[in-house]
């Protein structure tokens, strides 16, 4: 049964998305930590090139249709397993903060 709840579709995929982007995006969300950790207060006028780079990066991969299909056969497939097993499949988590 691949029907999506509400909760699914609007909070559980996207979480997939965005946990997915920020691996795909690394080189950006590194270089604007890198930004930031170097500039301390001043990084919101010091870091904007690299924010916007990890923003336009981010906002691709969110705004593509494909890339929301992948994460929702992802999610599926995890959804499948937990209700086969019970067993909930961890995520890898990144060590960054952002």
């Amino acid at each position: 049964n691949s029907k999506l709840r509400h909760v699914e579709k609007d909070v559980l995929i996207p979480q997939i998305m965005r946990e997915r982007a920020k691996e795909l995006c690394s080189d950006k969300v590194q270089a604007f930590t890198k930004c930031c950790q170097e500039t301390g207060l001043l990084m919101v006028v010091k870091c904007r090139q690299e924010n916007t780079a990890l923003k336009d990066c981010l906002v691709g991969y969110y705004s593509d249709p494909l890339f929301y299909e992948e994460c929702k056969t992802e999610y599926l497939k995890q959804r499948e397993e937990y209700r086969a097993t019970g067993i909930k499949k961890k995520r890898k988590q990144l060590s960054s903060n952002v």
